[in-house]
This record gives structure tokens, C-alpha cells and sequence, in this order.
């Protein structure tokens, strides 16, 4: 196969539940599919992973990553076609990369990196050696219901209710009367 040839990703979920048989021979007949019109680059096996929503009643996938070269549409065709009616498969993406795109991160349930180290905690900040003392605060004053007007609740049984003031319309100087108003002349 010539290296002008696109390079794609096929990423393959495979039901765990489905027979360990039925699964290598959908991988083997993706292979040779794969072989037959094209070249196989790449062929990685991820494990079984969580999904990241349930498909078809399954909340995991046994993941694949098939990365090829393929300069006939045909294989494409062919490639999704199959897919699509074989059992076994819960889904597929087939994804043509673009020149220059970085390998894969090695995603192997054997290659697990070790669990990094805890960070250290941060040395504390300096404590002065005599703190000073906080203020005392005052006693509390409890509300006596000759303090608090009908109907009315502080917000703060600790605290008094705050003094009513007078009602703004009392204050207000009041506005004529519709009666009050001469009414216009006929001329």
C-alpha cells in the first residue's frame, strides 16, 4: 500500500456478554477485511471500559482501535456495511485522520500507570507566638412581646426587633379628592 494512502481510526465496542468466540471472529473478519483492500497499521485492545451511557441494556464495552490505510473507498463501504448487521457489536466509528495526527496514548489494561503519589501538603503559615484574644461579644437581649409589634418577627430571636416607623402615607400629604376638583366650565 502506498504511504499516500488515508490513514483511519476504527474504534470497535464489543458486548462483553457475547460469547468469546463470537467476539474473535468479528475481529478476525474486521482484520481480514481490512488486509484484503488495504493495511493494517495499528491494532490495539483497550479492555473492557464503562460506557459512558447504556447501550442496549450494557453499561461496559470491550474496546478496540484498528488504525489502517486505505485508498479505496470501497473498503469503507464495505467496512461500515458489515458492521453494521454483525451481532456482537454494540458500536463502531470509523474516523479518517489528518496528516500530522499523534499517535494514540497506549490505553492497554495492562499499561495502567501506577497511581501517582499524594502530593505533600504545603508547609502552614507562620503562627505569631501570642495570638491575641478575640473581643468578647455582648450578652444576648432576649425580645420581650411588649418589644416586638403585633404580627411582626425578628429576624434574630437574639436580637431586639428593630423600632416600626411610622407609616409613609401618614407622613405624605394626601392628594385632592376627584370632588375637589373643579370641574371645567362650557364655554
Amino acid at each position: 500500500m502506498s504511504a499516500s494512502a488515508p490513514t483511519y481510526d476504527l474504534v470497535i465496542l464489543l458486548d462483553p456478554q457475547a460469547h468469546d468466540d463470537v467476539r474473535a471472529k468479528v475481529l478476525a473478519d474486521t482484520r481480514a477485511m481490512i488486509a484484503a483492500s488495504g493495511e493494517l497499521v495499528r491494532d490495539d485492545h483497550w479492555g473492557d471500559r464503562a460506557l459512558a451511557f447504556p447501550i442496549e441494556h450494557r453499561t461496559d464495552a470491550e474496546y478496540h482501535l484498528l488504525q489502517f490505510n486505505a485508498a479505496a473507498p470501497e473498503l469503507l463501504r464495505e467496512l461500515n456495511r458489515t458492521l453494521q448487521i454483525t451481532d456482537g457489536i454494540l458500536r463502531f466509528r470509523i474516523v479518517k485522520l489528518k496528516p500530522g495526527t499523534p499517535d494514540p496514548p497506549d490505553m492497554s489494561p495492562s499499561s495502567a500507570s501506577p497511581r501517582r503519589a499524594e502530593p505533600e501538603p504545603a508547609t502552614p503559615p507562620a503562627v505569631p507566638a501570642e495570638i491575641p484574644a478575640a473581643p468578647a461579644e455582648p450578652a444576648p437581649v432576649e425580645a420581650t412581646p411588649a418589644d416586638v409589634p403585633a404580627g411582626d418577627v425578628p429576624a434574630d430571636p437574639a436580637k431586639p426587633a428593630a423600632p416600626v416607623e411610622p407609616a409613609a402615607a401618614e407622613a405624605a400629604p394626601a392628594e385632592p379628592a376627584a370632588a375637589e376638583i373643579p370641574a371645567a366650565e362650557p364655554a
